[in-house]
């Protein structure tokens, strides 16, 4: 198998670039740089883990998935769909086994990209992708509760059941001020993008600017500062990043080993595993939506494999510096591509303006409520959930909604590996039975003569799915009189495996009992180079010349 060559979409994409796209690139990525900010600390705490952990890996991975990625506008960091598996990992094995099971999962999506198998993220069928999408959205809201909440809780477990338990006997402990300000926080994000709207109103103020002009900055950034604000001036008594974790280190993260041990590296195959799978379906079901949403007509599509190889890299990279795993993430990427974006220079100057504010106002992070952290995970939680894929469930087969209720209900009940193992092995199993359905073998008219004549038409693929349907003719040549012809029509047949293959030479087992003969017409070319290959094409040449027709 050729390997795939290790080239950069950012080669081909700043040839021709010129003043014009630099601004416009420097313009997204300023913009989705702010907007990454409170995602970014969002994401880590949710997780586990320090905010600083998911800063860094916002900054250390966007910059290498820019840099070394296979599409022009995609933006790599934390995501999340990441919570509810890092949160598992952390409660398990500890964060330096995180960090080793980040560090594998890296390597482990470098050798995909590099083996060109970047395209069978897409055999993986997309009532699936919904179905784990959704029950991570569940599981991303029920943990954000406890601080949207100001519940009293020293520790959440790590399960859906038991989080739900505890916070239901720390019902009492409800802080009133954390719930107003996480209320305000959800109420302002999904009020502050619909002053875009032609009908909202229009409120003039002070230099002529209006209320829509102002809707033009980042909903997160604009909940983030002024509830911030209002909780420190007001001295709410409510638990802050400060409080929590003293605060987001004003410094550059240092280079640091994890605590390797060959004794728990044995119990990380599953976590590394589901690591990136969960990663390469992100991030390249990521560049699949942001080239539905390019319109020019000279941004090339993305390299699947290019950008596996590029979240490899950064996957690897990033728990050297005490960073989370990394993925192509929807919501900033859209925000990228609709702020002007044309290049992965915008991805880099992301990474830049990110540095750039947490090197500068980080001791103002301090005072950042948990609970306004926590509306806004509520508010990711409820876009990143295809809801209404629920609501048109009744439109499509029983398969359909088994695989995506079935992947629901096991990623909340159970975690997020399992439900995709038996998601896919359910996918195989259902396939193969729809497949079998799909196979026919209709029998034509006899004709009158002696000696008689069976004839059936093939149609479909006769593989291991669909061989019990070759048992009623084997019964019927049983059957039949001595010396009977058998006539198969192949040429609708499509696709033949060696247990389809088997069935065949049992006809033809079946037939020279009887003392007859067997012709097989119109084969098509997989069917019949199977054929050729196995010698069951010299089978029917060597049977004895058929008995001449009665007049």
């Amino acid at each position: 198998m050729p390997l795939h060559p290790f080239r950069p979409r950012i080669v081909d994409a700043l040839r021709g670039y010129n003043q014009s796209r630099a601004l416009a690139d420097v313009g997204a990525g300023v913009t989705v740089g702010v907007v990454a900010l409170p995602l970014a600390m969002a994401f880590a705490i949710a997780s586990g883990l320090p905010p600083q952990a998911g800063l860094w890996t916002a900054i250390i991975g966007g910059f290498l998935v820019a840099l070394l990625g296979g599409t022009h506008v995609q933006i790599g960091g934390p995501a999340g769909a990441f919570i509810v598996i890092v949160y598992g990992i952390v409660e398990r094995y500890g964060v330096a086994n995180l960090l080793i099971s980040t560090a594998f999962a890296g390597v482990l999506l470098f050798a995909l990209g590099l083996l060109r198998l970047g395209n069978l993220v897409r055999f993986v069928p997309v009532s699936i992708v919904i179905g784990f999408t959704n029950g991570i959205a569940v599981l991303i809201a029920v943990s954000q509760l406890k601080d949207f909440l100001g519940l009293d809780i020293a520790k959440m477990p790590g399960n859906f059941f038991s989080q739900v338990h505890v916070m239901a006997q720390h019902a009492g402990t409800v802080n009133p001020y954390a719930l107003g300000l996480g209320a305000a926080c959800v109420a302002g994000l999904f009020l502050w993008p619909r002053l875009f709207l032609h009908h909202s109103p229009v409120l003039r103020v002070g230099g002529g600017y209006s209320v829509r002009s102002f809707a033009r900055i980042p909903a997160p950034v604009v909940a983030l500062m002024t509830l911030t604000a209002l909780s420190h001036f007001m001295g709410y008594p409510v638990e802050t990043l400060g409080t929590r974790f003293g605060g987001i280190p004003q410094s550059l993260p240092t280079f640091a080993l994890p605590e390797f041990s060959w004794d728990t590296v044995r119990l990380l195959v599953a976590p590394t595993v589901t690591i990136a799978l969960l990663g390469a379906i992100e991030s390249l079901l990521c560049a699949r939506v942001a080239d539905q949403l390019i319109t020019d007509p000279h941004i090339r599509k993305h390299d699947p494999n290019q950008e596996l190889m590029a979240q490899g890299v950064a996957n690897f990279v990033v728990p050297f510096f005490g960073g989370m795993p990394v993925t192509g993430t929807i919501a900033r990427t859209v925000t990228n591509l609709r702020a002007g974006a044309t290049s992965p220079i915008a991805g880099i100057v992301h990474a830049a303006t990110l540095a750039a504010i947490v090197l500068a106002l980080a001791p103002l992070a301090l005072h950042i409520p948990l609970a306004v952290l926590a509306g806004i995970l509520l508010h990711v939680a409820w876009n990143m959930g295809e809801w209404h894929e629920f609501a048109r469930l009744r439109r499509f087969s029983n398969h359909y909604r088994l695989l995506l209720l079935g992947t629901f209900f096991l990623t909340v009940v159970f975690d997020l590996t399992v439900a995709v193992q038996v998601g896919l092995v359910a996918a195989c199993a259902l396939f193969v039975r729809r497949m079998g359905e799909l196979f026919r073998a209709e029998s034509e008219a006899p004709a009158c003569s002696a000696p008689p004549t069976l004839s059936w038409r093939l149609h479909g693929a006769l593989f291991f799915g669909a061989t019990s349907k070759i048992d009623p003719l084997i019964h019927a040549i049983e059957a039949a009189p001595q010396g009977v012809r058998v006539r198969l029509d192949a040429s609708d047949l499509f696709a033949l495996d060696t247990t389809g293959l088997e069935s065949l030479q049992h006809i033809l087992k079946a037939v020279e009992q009887r003392g007859g003969h067997l012709a097989l017409t119109g084969a098509q070319a997989q069917p019949a180079s199977l054929m050729e290959r196995s010698g069951f094409s010299a089978s029917l040449a060597a049977q004895p010349h058929p008995p001449a027709r009665a007049p």
